[in-house]
């Protein structure tokens, strides 16, 4: 028994690392779409966690008003994936990159100037123009979220693709988490105007990466070398067949997209609209947070509140990769179920009041939740994507999250100026209340998976 001890370590190393070295014989175009998330990341963070207020102090909305306008960008980003998902599919990676950090780019620049470009006030000039701003920036993320991930199929095979997408996902945590460094002393020097000239340069150093890095010649290449190490490669005589076969035609092409609509698969539909009430948690971190943060604290957390609302993408990027590489041969259902529930659960503890202790605990505890589930229900939808559709998969897969930013956004500022008001004395507030019914909400999904497992694990799927 004893003996084995050391071989059982030796084993658990090597499996805990293994991925990490495969990933890193990558290619330059995975690597530029890795350094492009990472930036992307700090950018949509960082504009996200201050919108909110930002519509507080230049557009002068009140709290409900500015948690619907967070809730309009949140929301109408995850519905443009499934308008625009399908774009990677039609005109390829680079193109499709290349063209939603376009969109980015002029829809940050308007909404950073908008409050110099009208009145302020609900309905006001710099209302519309900032509402203007944030359709250009729904667009662009409408399709760049799905190309990213289209572009790890794409650039992976069966051996590196669980790592690819939690590294795509840490990655882009890495980049949510620089705002915590980067903001506060731009904040306190130019306010938050400031800080989004800044995340509006910074989209134009994502745009010249994915130039560089993702070449024509360079994509094919990485594709092609992705195909070639592919460990369940089909063989020779096989493939020559295939390429043999007459292409399909427009109406054939018509009917198999139509029979593999993802909308089609009852199991599928229930897997990600189950999700929403975790999901929820998420909507929290840039619409309540902030709030909460910067308003039932003194001192340090108050002051410094970004560093601690960006704590959660820091913690994803180093736990991700470590959970993934652990458990990347476990059973997806049961990953989710696990991931879930581990998610949801701290949420009881920030009901105990506000505290650094109950809020380092909440964060790190959901933190580890999200790292199990959520990397491996995006690389799920990806790999039951049937071949060219991997872009509408996760276009559809994204749709629950509409409905939860939409849903999250109608009540997270009601609740804030009830639970947790502006001008208000900590001692005053209530927001223990506020976050036992979060998390009351946030329950619903792992106790929805458990009881469905019976019905989901026939014939549940695993690859296209």
């Amino acid at each position: 028994m004893e003996t084995k001890t050391p071989e059982k370590k030796t084993s658990m190393f090597r499996e805990l690392i293994q991925p990490f070295i495969d990933l890193g014989r990558t290619s330059r175009p995975l690597l530029g779409l890795n350094i492009s998330y990472v930036i992307e990341g700090l950018v949509y963070f960082g504009m996200i966690g201050l919108l909110a207020l930002f519509f507080n102090e230049y557009v002068q909305l009140d709290d409900i008003d500015a948690g619907r306008m967070v809730g309009f960008q949140t929301a109408g980003i995850t519905i443009a994936m499934l308008f625009l998902g399908a774009t990677v599919d039609w005109i390829g990676l680079r193109k499709a990159l290349l063209i939603s950090l376009v969109f980015m780019f002029v829809g940050r620049a308007i909404l950073t100037l908008s409050p110099t470009l009208g009145g302020p006030g609900l309905w006001g000039g710099s209302h519309v123009f900032s509402m203007l701003g944030i359709l250009g920036i729904m667009i662009g993320y409408g399709i760049y979220q799905p190309a990213a991930y289209s572009g790890v199929k794409m650039l992976t095979n069966s051996k590196t693709s669980a790592m690819g997408y939690a590294m795509l996902y840490a990655l882009m945590n890495l980049g949510g988490f620089l705002p915590g460094l980067i903001s506060p002393p731009v904040r306190k020097t130019f306010g938050i105007n400031g800080v989004f000239w800044v995340y509006t340069a910074l989209t134009l150093v994502g745009f010249a990466v994915i130039t560089i890095f993702i070449t024509k010649k360079a994509l094919k290449e990485a594709i092609a070398k992705a195909e070639a190490e592919e460990p369940n490669k089909k063989p020779v005589e096989e493939v020559k067949k295939e390429e043999k076969k007459p292409e399909m035609t427009a109406t054939e092409k018509l009917k198999f997209y139509l029979k593999n609509f993802p909308i089609t698969d009852g199991k599928f539909m229930f897997f990600i609209f189950i999700l929403i009430p975790v999901q929820t948690l998420f909507a929290h971190n840039w619409l309540t947070l902030p709030q909460y943060t910067s308003r039932a604290f003194d001192g340090f957390i108050g002051e410094n509140f970004e560093f601690f609302v960006n704590l959660n993408p820091i913690l994803i990027f180093v736990l991700t990769p470590m959970v993934t590489a652990l458990t990347a041969t476990k059973d997806t259902y049961k990953m989710m179920i696990i991931g879930t529930f581990i998610m949801a659960s701290p949420t009881f503890i920030l009901a105990l009041g506000p505290g650094m202790g109950t809020l380092m605990t909440y964060l790190v505890i959901m933190t580890i939740g999200e790292a199990i589930w959520q990397p491996r229900f995006l690389q799920w939808v990806a790999e039951i994507a049937p071949k060219g559709m991997t872009g509408i998969y996760m276009g559809i897969g994204q749709f629950p999250w509409f409905l939860t930013k939409v849903v999250t956004a109608i009540y997270s500022g009601w609740f804030l100026m009830k639970y947790c008001p502006a001008d208000t004395a900590p001692a005053d507030m209530n927001t223990e209340t506020m976050w036992l019914i979060y998390g009351a909400i946030a329950m619903a999904t792992p106790i929805g998976l458990i009881l469905a497992k019976g019905w989901m694990k026939k014939g549940f799927k695993t690859t296209a």
